[in-house]
């Protein structure tokens, strides 16, 4: 499988400042999308400083070995890892002063465990990226890209979403604290003039997946022959989204948002699947029948999402290249430690 081509001129980040070498601080660098999003910078020769506070939502030694693989990748650009709490305002500080730009990927996330702990969820999310907003305008930061969610669109029987939809009607406190962050965002922008752009991911997956999440859960249930909960209805769906497409998006919008001003843009796949196709894709991936369990939908959860791309095409060039037999596929080889693909 091809990966998505690297941003090109018009998409990719803009031009160092004469005689500097430039540096993106990107946190939540040691999590799933945050440590794909690194590797990618230092790859086009960019330094990067990274942040995480390990929360403990999941092991941290997951975390830790992403890092050791982004570190050995770094090749002529430098990178640079510190544990920071992002409410800790002077460490922060210290870390974005001088950088081009920051790409804010940290927080805490998952709509069931807002729900069980809504005060942790908006410390990390809420806080933590008004702390993020105001030290990157102190410190005369160019840019910053941030993430928010799909879960902001609420619970909608008819799709595709698109960014001019009301969200308004959140259905858990994770989908609240990232309504929050867009919100706080777009003041940033009005207040400090600093180009600012936010970024809702729909359902990511792929090599390096958190633990947790479905697909994850599911082909580690196949290679060890267990049975997997399926959660609410197998007509349930999500628009499942391959981490490289996430990554080119990000990087397309870190270098688009000056022209814009503030944006957000949907990062999709624009085809969701049911519970039902996501179980029988990776039946045919591992080549084993999963064994369900049904379990009742958690509160908080969403029936369906999906991705309307239109004003990330036109105005990123943003085209997601891997479907979900693919994506599976890349996981699923990764998770057994191998290049090719079948059985462990």
């Amino acid at each position: 499988m091809s990966h998505p081509p690297e941003p090109g001129p018009e998409s990719a980040p803009g031009p160092a400042r004469p005689g500097l070498r430039r540096r993106v601080v990107v946190t939540g660098a040691a999590g799933f999308i945050g440590a794909h999003v690194c590797r990618r910078l230092l790859g086009m020769g960019i330094d990067v400083t990274g942040i995480d506070n390990f929360d403990p939502y999941y092991d941290a030694q997951v975390k830790r070995r992403a890092l050791g693989e982004v570190a050995g990748c770094a090749g002529s650009a430098a990178f640079d890892f510190h544990e920071a709490d992002l409410c800790d305002r002077g460490a922060v500080g210290a870390l974005v002063a001088g950088a081009e730009g920051v790409i804010h990927l940290a927080g805490r996330p998952g709509v069931r465990a807002s729900v069980e702990d809504p005060v942790a969820c908006y410390r990390a999310n809420v806080l933590g990226t008004a702390a993020v907003l105001a030290e990157a305008a102190r410190s005369g930061v160019r840019r910053v890209v941030a993430a928010s969610s799909s879960s902001v669109y609420g619970d909608r029987a008819a799709g595709p979403f698109h960014e001019e939809m009301d969200v308004n009607e959140a259905r858990s406190p994770y989908a609240a604290s990232k309504r929050a962050c867009e919100l706080m965002a777009h003041t940033h922008h009005h207040l400090t003039g600093v180009p600012t752009a936010m970024l809702r991911f729909f359902t990511v997956y792929g090599p390096g997946q958190r633990p947790d999440l479905a697909i994850s859960t599911f082909l580690s249930a196949a290679r060890e022959g267990r049975a997997v909960r399926l959660f609410g209805a197998p007509t349930r769906s999500r628009d499942y989204t391959y981490i490289d497409d996430i990554v080119a998006g990000v990087l397309a919008a870190y270098g688009a948002i000056d022209r814009f001003g503030f944006r957000v843009w949907n990062l999709g796949n624009n085809r969701p699947a049911s519970l039902a196709d996501l179980v029988g894709v990776i039946g045919q991936v591992t080549g084993r029948a999963l064994r369900t369990e049904r379990a009742e939908a958690p509160q908080g959860d969403v029936e369906h999402t999906w991705a309307d791309l239109s004003r990330a095409r036109r105005e990123l060039g943003y085209q997601p290249t891997t479907d979900l037999a693919q994506g599976i596929a890349q996981q699923w080889a990764w998770m057994n430690g191998r290049s090719g693909v079948g059985g462990a």
